[in-house]
């Protein structure tokens, strides 16, 4: 068949199949023109249609692309097994595997996915991103490791080297290579196995740290020292505060209904109300005005299209340089400002605020729900009264007795 036959039979506009010879059809089908070639494949008869119809694919072009399915039937290469395998997307790179990982699985299942994705782009990435996935070795994860550890960054080489394994089996789920070059790594070679810190403020180290936060204010900010008030006096966790809204704030009533991270086997899933004390309320309200109109308590600095409160890393970098730790590789870090004391963290806030509800006499049921935390055994299964009042008295005597040194 010629060109002026196939344009007669799109004229007329009927349902045919005509053959070219070598497996290839031309079929009209609902006025639509296609081409169609027949092959066969383990014995069996099949079809495929070309990508292409005429006359954007030529009767030349056509029976080439036939040949060609023909030549590859007989050596069992199915082209419908080939063309599903073009519709994925190629991952081939590290970076290519990190995206695919993040929007197939950590959006998915991980409450705070921008964590791993942090520890990829500011540990992994520069060493390996741009490699491709089976030339990653060892060696390669090694040196990620070796570098994070050479900066005394202990605990991030653990969670690194975690990231690592793990987005390197998602690798190996999709048959994109055959081991993981990060699994025979233990926290041996990283920052070794991690203690559950223990250090919490005394009265002193409150009173000494508090007063040099507010002269050193011009480094560590107000909103940042509010924060550390609030932590201290609520016992909430970082991320819980930075990223309350103030519609979840009850003035009237003195409460937060705080939504609690779902990321610690001990703290409760559920929503929690929690009493603010009169002093809570009085730094709340100067917050309120540092907001401008925000709809969050602790705005972002920063213009940003991930989010529009704080970064996770705000708070803890901010009380790292005031005991003179590097935080930002462009600059020199400040000197030790608390020398009196030993280094504490953000985390260690909440810690405190524990130690001193005990050291009030604050039975420790109570104590424990004004954190948040799970009650154990049949007393968390039966005991589902949430002590509103009596963790109400026991957050204000705490105000009472640190509001002196804040």
């Amino acid at each position: 068949m010629n060109n002026k036959q196939l344009d007669a039979l799109i004229r007329a506009g009927n349902d045919v199949r005509e053959a070219l010879g070598g497996g290839l059809y031309f079929r009209i089908a609902c006025k639509t023109p296609s081409w169609v070639v027949r092959y066969t494949i383990a014995g069996k008869r099949s079809q495929i249609a070309l990508p292409k119809a005429y006359p954007r694919m030529s009767i030349r072009d056509a029976k080439r692309a036939a040949l060609e399915i023909v030549e590859n039937a007989k050596q069992g290469i199915d082209p419908k097994s080939e063309r599903k395998k073009a519709e994925l997307a190629e991952i081939r790179t590290v970076d290519q595997l990190f995206e695919d990982w993040y929007q197939s699985y950590l959006l998915k299942h991980f409450k705070n996915p921008q964590i791993p994705a942090r520890y990829y782009r500011k540990e992994m990435k520069r060493h390996i991103g741009v490699m491709t996935i089976k030339d990653v070795t060892p060696q390669h994860i090694r040196r990620i490791v070796d570098d994070i550890v050479s900066s005394d960054r202990l605990s991030i080489a653990n969670k690194t080297l975690l990231y690592a394994k793990q987005m390197f089996n998602h690798a190996i789920k999709l048959n994109l290579t055959s081991y993981n070059p990060a699994q025979a790594f233990t926290p041996k070679d990283a920052g070794g196995s991690e203690r559950s810190r223990t250090r919490a403020l005394s009265l002193s180290d409150i009173e000494y740290a508090f007063k040099i936060f507010r002269e050193q204010h011009h480094i560590f900010t107000r909103d940042n020292y509010l924060a550390c008030c609030l932590l201290l006096c609520l016992g909430c966790r970082k991320g819980e505060l930075i990223s309350t809204r103030w519609e979840d704030f009850d003035f009237e009533e003195a409460i937060w209904s705080c939504i609690p991270n779902k990321r610690k086997s001990t703290q409760s899933t559920e929503p929690i109300d929690i009493p603010l004390s009169p002093q809570v309320i009085s730094w709340l309200e100067e917050l309120k005005v540092r907001a401008a109109g925000s709809d969050y308590v602790f705005p972002s600095r920063r213009q940003s299209k991930r989010r529009a409160y704080i970064s996770d890393d705000t708070l803890n970098h901010a009380l790292a340089k005031m005991f003179g730790t590097k935080v930002d590789g462009n600059k020199q870090p400040y000197p030790n400002m608390l020398p009196k004391i030993e280094p504490f963290t953000v985390h260690d806030l909440r810690r405190t605020c524990r130690s001193l509800l005990a050291e009030l006499g604050t039975p420790e049921h109570i104590a424990e729900r004004c954190l948040n935390h799970k009650v154990q055994g049949l007393v968390g299964i039966y005991d589902r009264h949430n002590y509103f009042n009596e963790r109400q008295e026991a957050l204000r005597n705490l105000s009472a007795l640190v509001a002196p040194f804040l």
